[in-house]
């Protein structure tokens, strides 16, 4: 008889931040097929076989291996969890991986995870949204390539509200010219490097120096970047040490 697959959600790096019920699935597992951003705490003392599967920027191949990965370990009769960062509806292309699955007849199973999206600004102490400042009614998680490896055209860029982009960081500076077209290069930004960890470094400024401070702060890939006046909250959200 055949396994089954389970598509869960890591979080967005700290290893508190995964879910009771991923917990449980990753505890009956028998093999666990797990991407680069998934935090390395959360392997350990697991009775189950473990399969890194970390790609790089456009992979296809690779991508196809995970796929037929999947299919084949869940015919041996296992369980399955194809364990991802963050969300695995959220760029994570955890749907396509889903929908292969079941296409060979297999049973699959979403488990949701805590999105870097928003995630990674609230440690940060930026809210995506709030009540205390204008246009800030609503946010757009954007990534900064398409499938294809091209860059996100203006059109998906909102002309209000926050924007949360992940995936950027390699295109930064074709990305900036891009956004620079429909915002204000005086807009608040902040630059968030390896959120919700030990290592979290942040950096802010505004628009039309986004590209200079990644570059003059050395910040690499996994970042969030958020655009839009909810970053001036992080001063009010940050308590103030005595002089």
């Amino acid at each position: 008889m055949n396994g089954i697959v389970y598509i869960v959600g890591a979080g967005p790096g700290d290893p508190e931040l995964i879910t009771v019920k991923a917990l449980k699935i990753l505890k009956i597992a028998d093999v666990i097929i797990y991407d680069r951003l998934v935090p390395q705490e959360l392997l350990e003392g697991l009775n189950a076989e473990l399969i890194y599967v970390g790609k790089g920027l456009g992979d296809a191949k690779l991508q196809d291996y995970i796929n037929e990965l999947l299919v084949r370990k869940a015919k041996e009769g296992k369980k399955v969890v194809r364990l991802k960062g963050g969300d695995p509806f959220v760029f994570g292309r955890g749907e396509e991986e889903c929908i292969y699955v079941l296409r060979h007849g297999i049973k699959c199973e979403i488990v949701p995870g805590v999105t870097s999206a928003i995630a990674v600004p609230t440690y940060a102490r930026i809210p995506v949204t709030s009540r205390l400042v204008e246009s800030s009614s609503g946010f757009t998680v954007i990534t900064g390539t398409t499938k294809d490896g091209g860059l996100i055209s203006e059109e998906y860029i909102p002309r209000k509200g926050t924007i949360i982009i992940l995936m950027g960081i390699h295109v930064i500076d074709e990305l900036t010219k891009v956004l620079m077209k429909v915002r204000s290069g005086k807009e608040k930004v902040a630059v968030i490097e390896k959120g919700t960890t030990k290592q979290q470094r942040v950096f802010t400024g505004t628009l039309n120096e986004l590209s200079k401070i990644i570059k003059r702060e050395g910040v690499k890939s996994p970042a969030v970047i958020v655009i839009g006046e909810t970053v001036s909250l992080m001063d009010l959200l940050t308590l103030k040490k005595e002089m």
